[in-house]
């Protein structure tokens, strides 16, 4: 019996403590779950996902955050050491946080995913990553109640092709999940280092409040508008990219709000390196941005020296 008192005033201390701290603002336990589930199986592979779940939390509709990994749509893993401790740490401020394995289907072919894969194939790499990440999206709003997910709180984050994936993804109209509120629209997106094949499906109804981190000199996907991989126009994999410049200027003239998040001079890592070195920006926009809806258009600028790069008209960076 005492035992049973014990562990009631425990619990009762644990949710006090957790009360009294701004949920998505600032960490509201030390302790966070780990599981892991399949959410879909094709082509004779199961898709996982981690679900990273703060403990001792009776919240039962949670901000979501859906990560998905890079690796060129041929490697990556969901669950390397970077991407855990970031899953592990977020989820501590009071979300839940699901990183997602999708089809790899540029692995061991040909090309890869550079100038040798044809564009038609880059297109339908997009297409079946996409297509995965609105299967996860699915999986957890059917069990929002075991999970404790508000399904219009969603957040989709990516780093370089899972930048692709994410923003993509994020950019479609609103989807029917066979909620009784009707459908759905992503609350927001993070993009590090992401791209889309075209503007042109950005528009009142897709558009959706963005963070996106961007270096002027990647040299893989293009900070504002410019062939993936710099590709020459001859090669089967010319496939023009309109990047986080571009997708800011079409969220700002749709009012949208937007933070476009610059490093001059910066590269491809700014596919990975947002994950520790820009975690508190991340925070910041999920809280303010999509948890309160009070997100405004901004830009920062990281100072850097910037080469080789073939948008000069943009002038943003000191020569």
């Amino acid at each position: 019996m005492k035992k049973s008192l014990f562990l009631v005033f425990l619990i009762f201390r644990i949710a006090s403590a957790i009360s009294a701290q701004e949920r998505y603002a600032e960490p509201i336990t030390d302790e966070v779950i780990i599981e892991t589930h399949t959410y879909v199986s094709k082509d004779g592979e199961n898709l996982d996902l981690d679900l990273y779940m703060p403990d001792y939390d009776a919240e039962t509709e949670r901000a979501t955050i859906i990560y998905v990994h890079g690796g060129g749509f041929q490697g990556g893993m969901r669950n390397s050491e970077n991407i855990q401790d970031f899953c592990r740490t977020i989820s501590s401020y009071g979300y839940v946080v699901a990183s997602i394995s999708y089809r790899l289907t540029r692995k061991d072919k040909e090309g890869a995913f550079g100038c040798d894969c044809p564009a038609n194939e880059k297109l339908n790499t997009f297409y079946a990553a996409v297509e995965d990440l609105q299967d996860a999206t699915f999986y957890l709003i059917e069990n929002r109640e075991q999970f404790g997910i508000n399904p219009q709180k969603i957040i989709l984050a990516g780093s370089s092709a899972g930048a692709e994936t994410a923003l993509n993804t994020a950019y479609e109209p609103p989807y029917c999940y066979g909620l009784d509120s009707g459908p759905v629209s992503f609350a927001g997106v993070i993009g590090m280092a992401g791209a889309v094949p075209d503007l042109n499906r950005i528009y009142d109804k897709s558009a959706v409040p963005s963070l996106l981190f961007h270096g002027t000199n990647d040299n893989l996907v293009p900070y504002a508008t410019a062939p993936h991989h710099y590709c020459d126009e001859k090669t089967p994999g010319y496939l023009v990219l309109h990047g986080s410049h571009s997708i800011a200027e079409k969220l700002s003239q749709l009012k949208v709000p937007c933070w476009l998040h610059t490093t001059c001079g910066g590269g491809h890592e700014l596919a990975n390196t947002p994950l520790t070195n820009y975690f508190d920006e991340i925070v910041e926009f999920c809280y303010n941005f999509v948890v309160k809806e009070n997100g405004e258009s901004r830009h920062t600028i990281i100072e850097g020296e910037t080469k080789n790069v073939d948008y000069n008209y943009i002038n943003l960076c000191a020569e």
